[in-house]
């Protein structure tokens, strides 16, 4: 400043110059070179109090969860699945000690928050007209009535508490060096309704002709039983096969492979000549690791669709499940790795039918005792009325020890 200015004994300015400085609170100066020792700035601002730092809250950890509504997501579908009964007791035209049915859902299967499981799923245990070669996790659980199946059939229904059997007439195959005939085939049906008073299954060769000349004999010898007659398919004669399982008053097994479209056609084609409640269909079973999740999903499709109102697919379903032995997985000699084979085969089962169960199969064809018994166990849980359960019991259930 000029006052500054003048009082320094080091700077002196002319009285022109100061007197034109004087009065003026700011000086820009021009092409101006300054040799100084040392220059001194004196500034007075105006106070500005600091700026407080911000400092978050702490946050406090939450000690409980936050109440929150939660409301059921139920649904109402237009329709349901058809109820198909199997077996006949005395009172209704056959000998079977109890008659099982099955189907009637109206819900997807064990949504029991919308519906309670009507008729909970059934288990067939499979018995062999003749040897068969079995894996031997199989073989060691029926050694004593493999050339029997008579007794083959008893031994399932006294020591596992088979609520149904599946007599498969493999014997009657055209490839056979000496197949049997349809009469030897019926008179082994009648061995076995004789044997056990449970409600049974027959299953052919997979050979159509043959098939149907095995089934007319077999459905004549066993009418009224109401057996289920595996299979009818679309390169059957549809007519005489339906009118045969009608006349003796049987069910037909429909059965297609992996094609909603071929499942519909033999239904609508067998509507023609029998009832849906003569009537279970079979979307064809491929095993874990062989296309399970294939199979899965055909059959939930067939489900979803019936209960949405699509008439030709609103039949009971049925699993071969014993497919899954026919995985080499189930049953080879592999790696250490993958366990042993007495408990890996039957794994493969207890999956293969753990998976399609949730699919809504009503009647499953299986074969390994700890397999069946398993499905059952798990059938029992799932179709269990309950009520609200005890969050205490699982809230630590990752950390639980078994």
């Amino acid at each position: 400043m000029p006052k500054r200015a003048e009082k320094d004994s080091d700077l002196k300015l002319p009285p022109e110059l100061l007197d034109l400085l004087a009065g003026n609170d700011e000086i820009e100066l021009e092409d101006v070179e300054m040799i100084i020792e040392e220059l001194q700035f004196l500034f007075q601002p105006g106070v500005m109090p600091a700026a407080s730092r911000m400092v978050p809250p702490t946050k406090a950890k939450p000690t409980s969860l936050l109440d929150a509504p939660f409301t059921l997501p139920v649904q109402t579908y237009p329709s349901q699945i058809v109820e198909v009964q199997l077996g006949a007791t005395k009172s209704e035209g056959g000998s079977r000690g109890k008659s099982i049915v099955v189907g009637g859902e109206k819900s997807p299967a064990f949504y029991t928050f919308e519906n309670p499981t009507p008729n909970p799923p059934v288990i067939s245990f499979d018995v062999f007209d003749s040897k068969v070669p079995l894996p031997k996790a199989v073989k060691t659980n029926f050694t004593d009535v493999l050339e029997d199946p008579a007794a083959w059939a008893k031994f399932c229904v006294e020591k596992y508490g088979a609520d149904m059997i599946t007599l498969h007439l493999v014997s009657i195959d055209p490839l056979n060096e000496k197949p049997s005939t349809p009469a030897e085939a019926a008179k082994t049906v009648e061995d076995v309704l004789q044997a056990v008073d449970v409600p049974l299954i027959i299953g052919g060769c997979g050979d159509a002709e043959k098939d149907l000349a095995v089934f007319e004999k077999v459905t004549a010898a066993a009418a009224g039983e109401r057996l289920l007659i595996s299979t009818v398919t679309l390169d059957m004669d549809i007519e005489k096969s339906a009118n045969l399982i009608k006349e003796h008053g049987h069910v037909a097994l429909a059965f297609s492979p992996m094609d909603l479209n071929q499942a519909r056609e033999l239904n609508r084609r067998l509507f023609e000549f029998l009832p849906k409640e003569q009537i279970i269909m079979d979307t064809t079973t491929a095993a874990l690791g062989y296309g399970l999740d294939y199979a899965y999903t055909i059959m939930e499709r067939a489900r979803l669709a019936g209960l949405m109102g699509d008439p030709e697919l609103q039949q009971p379903m049925s699993s071969g499940t014993t497919n899954a032995w026919a995985a080499r997985e189930a049953w080879q000699k592999m790696d250490p790795q993958w366990g042993a084979r007495e408990l890996r085969g039957p794994l493969w089962e207890t999956v293969t039918a753990l998976t399609l169960l949730l699919a809504g199969v009503d009647v499953f064809m299986m074969m390994h005792p700890a397999a069946v018994q398993t499905l059952r166990n798990v059938v029992k849980e799932l179709s269990a009325k309950r009520g609200r359960g005890d969050p205490e019991k699982v809230a630590n259930w990752m950390s639980a020890k078994f």
